[in-house]
C-alpha cells in the first residue's frame, strides 16, 4: 500500500461523562460528541517513528489542545486508536482536523480475532499479554465543569497507559494484516468522522406528522389510547375489534416456572407472528403495531425523530461496523440508534437523505451478487450461462426449475418470485420448513406471503403429492408448529409448496448441492483434520479459509460429536454454532461476495468518497456537474471482474439523484 502519510499518531481522548445523564451507554457518540456538555480533559498522544528521546506518550491537557493540534500537519499524519470513530470524530468535529488517514484497533482485532470475541482494549491487552488496563476513568464520573487536580492526574496517567496499549496491540495486529483492509477501515470510518450526506429537515417533520396524523386517526376510530397499547389483553381486544385474531405462542420456560402451561400473546417485537402483522398488508394494523412497540418504550422514538434530531445537529455520519459479521460483512453501527441497512425503498427517511449543494449520489447496487458468486465456486455453468446472457435471471432460472421454456414475468408472475426466492435463498440448504415459516414473516425482507391452494397447483402440487406429505408424521409435526395466523388446512398447503419449491430448486441445481457435498468433507478433513485444501480463490486448512482479501474465516473450537443414528454435529466458537456443508457454503460465497464488493468500492474511493454501503449497494458522492459520467464509471469500477474469479458475470444497477431515496 503506498502510504499518505509520513508519521503515525496514536491518540486517546478523555471527556466529561456522568453515568446517571450525559454517557456513551446511553447516548450514541454522534449525540454525545455533539452535545453542548462536551467537554474534553486532555488527550494523551504519541508519534510513532520519532526519536528516542520522544518515544514515551505525552499528556495535553484540555486548554492547550487547539494550539496542540493546529501545530500538527494532518496532511502527512495518520491517526491510531482503539475506537478511532471515537477519538477522530471529537478531533474533526470539535477541532477542526481530519487526519489524511485512519487506524482502528478495534476494528482490525474484528478481523483477526473474529467478532464474537471480547475486542475491548481491556480484553486485547489481557489477550496480548500486556499490562492490564487501568480504572482511574470512573474517578471522573459525574464531574462536568471543572476536574479536581488530583483527579486529572490520574486521569492523564490512565490516558497515557492506554496509548502504550493501543500501540502495542496496533503492533500484534498489524502483522500480516492486508494493507487493502487498512484501506477499508478508513473508509468505513471516514463514512462516520466526515459526514458529507445532509438531512431534509422539513421532509423528516412531514414524516413524523404524517405518522402521528395516521396513528392518532385510527385509534380515534377504534377509541383507544396509546395506554391501551401497552396492555396487552387491551391491545388484544383491538386487534379483535379490526377483525385479526390476535396470536399465540407456547409460554416459556423460567427459573421459577420450568414446565409452563398454556398460550401467552405473541406481541414481542421478535415474535414471527407479530411481525407479520407489523409488515402485512394491512395497514391499521401495522399503525397499531407500530403504536404498540412505541408505547412498550419510553427510549422509543421513530426513526424520523432521530434523522431529525441529527439534523439539528449538522450533517449524517454513518455508523457502520468494519467487519461487523463473521464473513466480513458491514454492521450496522452498535448503539448508533440508527440503522441505515434497513431503510425501506421509497420511504421519507430515503428521501431525506441528500447530497450537499454542487453533488449528486449515485447509487450502485450489485445484481445477484451471491447466486453469481455461487455458481461460480460450484462450477454451475448452467446458470452462469444465464447471468451472462444479461436476461432476466430470474425469469430465466424460473424456466429451467419448473420446465416453463417461455417463463417471463409477465406470463408467470408468481412462479418467477418463487424462483427468484429460490435462487436468493435456497443456495445454501434451506430447508421446506425454514423457507415456509420465513415466507409468513417476509422472506429475505419480501412482503410476507403465504401459498394457498391455487398456487400449488401451478406448482404442480398433485393430491398425491399432498398425501404423502400428510402421511408422514414428521412432516405434519412441523406444518403445525409454524407461528401463523391462518387454520391447519391452509399452513398444510403452504407448506407442500414451498416443499416442491425446494425440491425444484435442487434438482435443478446439481452442482449446488455437489458443493455442499464437497463442503461437508472439508469441514472434517480439512478444517478439522488439518489437511490443506486449495479450492478455486480459497484455501482451506485446520480451522480457517484464506480469502482473496487475505484475511480468514476462521471456525476456532471446531468440534464434532455423533448424533443417535451416527452422523457427525459440528459446532464452533463459544456459542457453539452449528457447522454444516450448506452453512460452510454460506459463509464463503458472502465472504467472497464481500471481497468483491470491497474491491470496487475501494477503486470507486480513489476518485469519488463512498458515503455509504447497504448490503450489496454502494452510495457514492459525486459532483453534480459530472453525476452522468460518474454513474458510468463507478458502474465500470464495480462490475470489473476479480483477478481470482476468471470468468464471472458480474453485474449491476446504478441510479443517480440529489436524494439517496430517489437515486435507487
Amino acid at each position: 500500500m503506498a502510504t499518505p502519510f509520513k508519521r503515525v499518531m496514536v491518540l486517546d481522548f478523555e471527556t466529561a461523562w456522568c453515568s446517571s445523564t450525559y454517557t456513551l451507554t446511553k447516548m450514541t457518540t454522534e449525540s454525545y460528541i455533539r452535545d453542548p456538555r462536551f467537554k474534553a480533559w486532555g488527550a494523551a498522544y504519541k508519534v510513532l517513528g520519532y526519536t528516542e528521546r520522544e518515544t514515551k506518550p505525552r499528556w495535553v491537557a484540555g486548554a492547550d489542545l487547539q494550539a496542540f493540534f493546529d501545530s500538527v500537519d494532518w496532511s502527512t499524519t495518520a491517526l491510531l486508536a482503539q475506537n478511532t470513530a471515537f477519538d477522530a470524530a471529537i478531533l474533526h468535529w470539535r477541532y477542526g482536523h481530519l487526519p489524511c488517514f485512519m487506524f482502528d484497533t478495534l476494528s482490525m482485532a474484528r478481523a483477526v480475532r473474529g467478532v464474537e470475541a471480547g475486542n475491548s482494549l481491556k480484553a486485547l491487552a489481557e489477550a496480548f499479554g500486556f499490562p492490564p488496563k487501568g480504572t482511574d476513568l470512573m474517578r471522573s464520573n459525574g464531574i462536568l465543569d471543572e476536574l479536581p487536580h488530583d483527579i486529572a492526574t490520574t486521569l492523564a496517567d490512565y490516558c497515557v497507559h492506554d496509548v502504550e496499549l493501543c500501540e502495542g496491540v496496533f503492533e500484534q495486529l498489524s502483522v500480516g494484516f492486508p494493507p487493502k483492509e487498512l484501506q477499508l477501515i478508513d473508509m468505513t470510518l471516514r463514512m462516520f468522522v466526515n459526514p458529507l450526506l445532509t438531512l431534509d429537515p422539513e421532509l423528516l417533520k412531514d414524516a413524523i406528522e404524517d405518522e402521528r396524523i395516521k396513528r392518532e386517526g385510527l385509534m380515534a376510530r377504534l377509541t383507544v389510547t396509546e395506554k391501551d397499547l401497552a396492555s396487552n389483553d387491551k391491545f388484544a381486544e383491538v386487534l379483535r375489534l379490526i377483525g385479526v385474531e390476535p396470536p399465540t405462542k407456547n409460554k416459556k420456560p423460567t427459573p421459577t416456572t420450568p414446565n409452563p402451561v398454556g398460550k401467552t400473546y405473541a406481541f414481542a417485537k421478535n415474535d414471527a407472528m407479530f411481525q407479520a402483522l407489523l409488515n402485512g398488508d394491512n395497514e391499521d394494523v401495522a399503525l397499531l403495531c407500530e403504536a404498540r412497540l412505541a408505547v412498550k418504550s419510553t427510549l422509543e422514538r421513530t426513526r424520523a425523530q432521530r434523522f431529525l434530531d441529527i439534523s439539528t445537529r449538522g450533517t449524517l455520519p454513518v455508523p457502520l461496523n468494519y467487519y461487523g459479521a463473521h464473513t466480513g460483512r458491514w454492521a450496522a453501527g452498535r448503539g448508533s440508534s440508527v440503522n441505515l441497512q434497513n431503510l425501506k425503498r421509497g420511504s421519507a427517511l430515503r428521501k431525506s437523505i441528500m447530497a450537499p449543494k454542487g453533488y449528486s449520489i449515485v447509487v450502485c447496487d450489485l445484481a445477484q451478487i451471491e447466486p453469481r458468486v455461487l455458481a461460480w465456486i460450484a462450477d454451475y455453468e448452467e446458470l452462469l450461462g444465464i447471468f451472462a446472457s444479461g436476461q432476466d435471471a430470474y425469469a430465466a432460472f424460473g424456466a429451467q426449475m419448473f420446465g416453463i421454456p417461455k417463463l417471463t414475468k409477465e406470463s408467470h408472475p408468481d412462479l418467477r418470485q418463487s424462483a427468484k426466492s429460490a435462487l436468493l435463498g435456497a443456495g445454501y440448504g434451506l430447508g421446506w420448513f425454514s423457507f415456509a415459516a420465513q415466507l409468513l414473516t417476509g422472506f429475505l425482507g419480501a412482503p410476507p406471503m403465504r401459498y394457498d391452494v391455487a398456487f400449488a397447483k401451478q406448482l404442480g402440487v398433485t393430491k398425491d403429492m399432498m398425501l404423502e406429505f400428510m402421511d408422514y408424521a414428521p412432516n405434519m409435526e412441523k406444518a403445525l408448529s409454524i407461528p401463523r395466523l391462518c387454520d391447519d388446512n391452509q399452513i398444510v398447503v403452504h407448506c407442500v409448496a414451498a416443499k416442491q419449491i425446494i425440491d425444484k430448486y435442487r434438482a435443478a441445481a446439481k452442482p449446488v448441492k455437489d458443493l455442499w457435498e464437497l463442503c461437508d468433507s472439508l469441514i472434517s478433513n480439512s478444517l478439522a483434520g488439518g489437511w490443506e485444501h486449495p479450492y478455486k480463490c480459497l484455501n482451506f486448512n485446520n480451522g480457517r479459509i484464506l480469502l482473496p482479501s487475505g484475511l480468514y474465516l476462521r471456525y476456532p473450537s471446531l468440534v464434532g460429536k455423533s448424533d443417535d443414528k451416527g452422523r457427525v454435529q459440528w459446532t464452533y466458537g463459544t456459542q457453539n454454532k452449528k457447522l454444516y456443508g450448506g452453512k460452510l457454503t454460506e459463509n464463503i460465497v458472502q465472504a467472497v461476495a464481500r471481497c468483491v464488493m470491497t474491491d470496487g468500492m475501494l477503486r470507486i474511493q480513489k476518485r469519488y468518497p463512498c458515503v455509504l454501503t447497504v448490503h450489496d449497494e454502494a452510495v457514492v458522492l459525486v459532483p453534480e456537474m459530472e453525476a452522468f459520467e460518474a454513474e458510468s464509471w463507478v458502474l465500470e469500477q464495480m462490475i470489473k471482474e476479480p483477478k481470482y474469479m476468471p470468468g464471472i458475470p458480474l453485474a449491476a444497477e446504478t441510479g443517480v439523484a440529489l436524494r439517496y431515496g430517489d437515486a435507487k
